[in-house]
């Protein structure tokens, strides 16, 4: 049986308040640090979040770090999500191109693919902008 703890509420709108960003336990923690919410409180919390289907917990390629985004949301549930590894957002990709590439990978691979729990990384456009206005700028 599970039960709503003060604690564990102001880091469930925490995340609710940030649904495109991945957040690591220590982010959270400082993020939180005002409410007075120890490190044990948060990683007790995100197991109970996670275990409840409320949070899901992902790595970040050439990270060691684990890390955390709201995902009790049906939508969220059905998309495959893109991770930008510049600026941490997520994307949810247009259901068109995640049709074509699930139909792809099961007809050529026999691969049944769970939206929900795949993400992709890469740069997003507003990152890849910046890189490219900048790079622009030191060549001039």
């Amino acid at each position: 049986m599970t039960y709503k703890t003060e604690q564990r509420n102001l880091l469930l709108n925490f995340l609710q308040n940030n649904p495109d960003t991945m957040f690591s336990a220590s982010q959270i923690e400082q993020a939180l640090s005002s409410e007075n919410i120890s490190r044990s409180a948060v990683y007790r919390n995100l197991a109970e979040l996670e275990a409840n289907n409320k949070i899901k917990r992902c790595a970040k390629t050439g990270s060691r770090e684990v890390f955390y985004q709201y995902y009790d949301t049906q939508n969220c549930k059905n998309h495959i999500h893109l991770s930008c590894t510049k600026c941490g957002k997520i994307f949810h990709m247009a259901n068109t191109i995640a049709d074509v590439i699930v139909n792809d990978v099961e007809t050529s691979e026999g691969f049944e693919i769970n939206r929900g729990e795949t993400t992709i990384y890469g740069v997003c456009k507003d990152c890849h902008s910046q890189n490219f206005s900048s790079t622009e700028k030191l060549s001039s």
